[in-house]
């Protein structure tokens, strides 16, 4: 059975921590990032982000998930626009809930990977756009997803 990847039924919402999904929310997005991946591989264009700008901002570093993030947003047919620790002060020059609404008007989404988890919550609440949570010292839901990919590739099932 092939499900209708066509539903915005994420459209609109950010992904902070693994716990704020359901089971089945979990098995459809891993579905969703299968079939991205596929429509990849197949060479078959999938830009369902055409003419949005991501911010990705970087607290702490990491080349693997820039890479993913900045490919996967290139592949959507998004710009991504890459902030590092030394573009970004949160909390230092002006308060996380401002950099989340200036962030908001300018952006259609941010990405975040940084420390406080209180951080990419405020970013979510504040900036009228989805967040999504690259890496904060308490969740790292966006590998969690995909690790639950490779099982799912691996084993056919989440069910292991």
């Amino acid at each position: 059975m092939t499900k209708d990847f066509k539903q915005n039924v994420f459209q609109g919402r950010s992904v902070l921590a693994e716990k704020d999904f359901t089971a089945g929310e979990l098995n459809y997005l891993v579905d969703f990032g299968l079939h991205l991946k596929a429509l990849k591989k197949a060479g078959i264009p999938h830009h369902y982000l055409e003419g949005k700008n991501i911010a990705l901002l970087f607290e702490k570093t990491s080349t693997r998930t820039r890479s993913a993030f900045t490919t996967a947003a290139i592949d959507l047919g998004a710009h991504p626009e890459y902030l590092g620790h030394n573009d970004i002060q949160l909390g230092k020059k002006e308060s996380t809930s401002d950099t989340a609404k200036v962030l908001g008007s300018m952006f259609d989404g941010i990405e975040f990977r940084g420390f406080k988890q209180s951080d990419v919550e405020i970013l979510a609440r504040d900036s009228g756009v989805p967040v999504w949570n690259g890496l904060t010292d308490t969740w790292h839901p966006t590998q969690m997803l995909a690790d639950f990919m490779t099982i799912k590739e691996n084993f056919e099932s989440l069910d292991v």
